[in-house]
């Protein structure tokens, strides 16, 4: 911890994130780090039990909403890997219209997973008027995505004329393939599966809200003199 809501990543936890496929519980549960941690939460004792006195009531909720939050994060990616291939792409079609593209889910429906044309998975409205359109590909995979599938990708995108694409994968993309989508003209957005669950969580889509909590403060001006 080197602030206030402020976590600096271990040299192990790079290594971890780094490694294909979702980080799971058993995985962590091989690590002395993850073990020391879980013994100390048990018994309530050492430098955790110390550091909790130090947090303030704030920093205690936040880090429990992010702790919640990366728990389903893997739960919500362990389900798509499970799921039949076409559900990936009812949730892609569920996900662009909670974020306002597609037009209408008809639309949207029609659109993704129907194309199968040089690469491409579907094609959808930017707008509800439909003034630009978006290619979308989705890897349902468990391995990084490397540069040459980008590459085919934004290929796919110069035979239709088009200037802007979706890559969506529920593994990680390799640092060749985000730099190259850095060196091209074309707008190729590359959404990995730690983003894919994030954009999950805050649209609302595959979760629901199982609780709601107030937070009040003092009103300072309420108390202050006329």
């Amino acid at each position: 911890r080197v602030g206030r809501g402020r976590y600096r990543i271990t040299a192990r936890g790079r290594t971890v994130l780094a490694s294909p496929g979702p980080i799971t519980l058993a995985q962590l549960a091989t690590y002395p780090e993850y073990q020391e941690f879980k013994s100390r939460t048990k018994s309530g004792a050492g430098p955790a039990a110390v550091a909790l006195e130090t947090v303030t009531p704030l920093e205690a909720i936040d880090a429990a909403i992010q702790s919640v939050r990366s728990a389903v994060s893997v739960e919500l990616l362990e389900r798509i890997k499970s799921a039949p291939p076409d559900f990936f792409e009812r949730l892609v079609v569920e996900l662009l219209i909670a974020m306002g593209y597609g037009g209408s889910r008809r639309d949207a429906g029609e659109a993704v997973g129907k194309s199968g044309d040089g690469g491409i998975d579907g094609v959808i409205k930017e707008d509800r008027l439909g003034l630009d359109a978006v290619y979308i590909q989705a890897k349902r995979w468990d391995n990084p995505v490397g540069r040459p599938v980008v590459q085919q990708f934004s290929g796919s995108l110069d035979q239709h004329r088009a200037t802007k694409g979706v890559l969506i994968t529920t593994s990680a993309f390799t640092a060749d393939a985000k730099d190259y989508v850095k060196s091209i003209g074309k707008r190729i957005v590359l959404i990995d599966g730690v983003q894919l669950a994030s954009l999950l969580i805050d649209n609302e889509v595959g979760v629901v809200t199982e609780a709601t909590y107030r937070l009040v403060r003092v009103d300072q001006g309420f108390f202050e003199p006329d």
